[in-house]
């Protein structure tokens, strides 16, 4: 059994950017409006969420992203800085709930519900790879 017993509810991560043009719908391919890409922001939470709980995660494991519900409620141009933040709610098993939030320098732009699954990186290689096995 892996000793996850340093990730307790209340841990917090944060991840931030200036927004770029690299960062925008257009470039991305999710929209032509030229502000942050739902996908850019998306990522941001995620790294917020490692930030949290990846140097607590024994060796030979890591925490990989299983799902998200997420919100982008409010555009954020070129320019601005972006942060984002993770906390953790609970730990069931190997299983972490995140609550992530996103904020430019003016408003909310975006908050929702992250979950991560941690896993021995060795043994999940080894299932990906039976993937490109042939049948």
């Amino acid at each position: 059994m892996t000793d996850l017993s340093k990730l307790t509810p209340g841990l917090e991560g944060h991840a931030e950017l200036v927004v770029g043009e690299e960062h925008t719908a257009p470039r991305i391919g999710s929209g032509r409006v030229r502000v942050l890409a739902t996908p850019v922001m998306i990522n941001l939470m995620e790294a917020a969420a490692l930030d949290a709980v990846e140097n607590l995660i024994p060796a030979g494991h890591q925490s990989l992203g299983t799902r998200l519900d997420v919100r982008h409620i409010a555009a954020t141009p070129v320019g601005m800085r972006v942060r984002a933040t993770a906390r953790l709610l609970s730990v069931d098993g190997r299983t972490l709930e995140f609550r992530v939030e996103a904020h430019d320098e003016r408003d909310l732009i975006g908050d929702g519900a992250h979950t991560r699954l941690v896993v021995n990186v060795e043994r999940f290689d080894q299932r990906v790879q039976k993937k490109l096995a042939p049948r």
